[in-house]
């Protein structure tokens, strides 16, 4: 892979993974702009990894909280930093359950362009609707349990491509009235379980193919997405303090609307 590619890849999957636009609309454009062939199963380890790192770095504090909060654990004791341990878990099983059966029983059937355009409109929507309708009454990221399982719930349906997974835990925690950066933030720690599971389940799937002949793409793959993660997240929560969702809205409106066409006017 040249550079270049190596690159924009890792712009697409760092960005789209942490703003609420969806990764796999963009995903879906990539390849038919550029005329490449899909990248392959270790530059998206690579890239899982980099966006991992990305949110380990960013919240490390909260990263040192919740192996404080694990070792208190141990000792029988269960403080906030343990709450939100056991939350995270309680968020990542829903996801879990849903992944093994979509991945069993639905495969490719939810890969259309059309589809993934359409749940991207939809799904957009519920996210300008729930950031109108909740208050911005709740704060912290010591959710209770039943909002644990709603976050969970919530984050299994980006199992369904177009959906966005930041978007739709976003758009759960403002239905639940959490202020605009305390669900983001709260969204953002359950990608570490999630993307630290995928990126396992796909290292497992390499270990088992034995590529491992581009170790040096692979490398800079994750560096180039760990920078465009990090600054997605950094981005996201600064502009969540004083702002809202609405332009992520209206651009997954227009990414929908221009799938759409290029589907219907034979681009893909």
């Amino acid at each position: 892979m040249s550079l270049e590619q190596i690159i924009i890849l890792a712009f697409v999957q760092g960005l789209t993974e942490f703003l609420p636009i969806s990764s796999s609309g963009h995903l879906v454009l990539v390849p038919y702009l550029f005329g490449w062939e899909d990248q392959g199963l270790m530059m998206d380890v690579s890239a899982h990894v980099g966006t991992l790192v990305s949110v380990v770095i960013y919240f490390y504090k909260d990263v040192l909280r919740m192996f404080s909060g694990l070792w208190h654990m141990l000792r029988g004791r269960i403080n906030d930093d343990g709450r939100l341990v056991i939350n995270l878990i309680i968020a990542t099983i829903p996801a879990v359950l849903v992944g093994l059966f979509v991945d069993s029983f639905v495969g490719e059937a939810l890969r259309s362009v059309t589809l993934i355009a359409v749940i991207g409109i939809i799904f957009g929507l519920l996210l300008y609707g729930a950031d109108k309708v909740g208050k911005q009454t709740k704060t912290g990221t010591n959710v209770t349990h039943k909002e644990a399982i709603f976050y969970g719930l919530a984050q299994s349906l980006a199992l369904i491509n177009g959906v966005s997974r930041s978007g739709i835990c976003m758009t759960a925690g403002r239905k639940m009235n959490y202020r605009r950066a305390d669900t983001a933030r709260f969204a953002f720690l359950m990608a570490i379980p999630t993307i630290g599971g995928a990126g396992i389940l796909k290292g497992y799937q390499l270990f088992k193919s034995g590529d491992t002949s581009i170790l040096q793409d692979a490398s800079l793959m994750a560096f180039f997405s760990f920078i465009f993660g990090f600054c997605a997240i950094a981005f996201m929560m600064k502009w969540l303090r004083s702002s809202n969702f609405t332009p992520f809205v209206i651009y997954r409106i227009i990414l929908g609307i221009g799938l759409i066409t290029s589907v219907y006017t034979g681009f893909l």
